[in-house]
């Protein structure tokens, strides 16, 4: 669970709250919450690892390319 206290006793509930939201979006908590809203075949989820393994090793080579040009 994500705890965020105040700083000092001058800092208003509007910085905290930005705080607040700041480690919630970083922590990556809502996203974990809106994939395990719907179910997921084992196969898609291997699917879209395999894919996703694709995409970074194309980025990779696209980084590589560009730093010998």
């Amino acid at each position: 669970m994500i705890q965020v206290t105040k700083k000092d006793s001058k800092e208003s509930t509007e910085n905290l709250l930005r705080r607040f939201t700041r480690k919630v979006q970083q922590s990556g908590v809502i996203a974990v919450a809106k994939q395990s809203q719907r179910f997921e075949k084992p196969i898609s989820k291997r699917e879209r690892r395999q894919k996703a393994i694709v995409r970074r090793e194309r980025k990779a080579l696209k980084v590589k390319r560009m730093k010998l040009s």
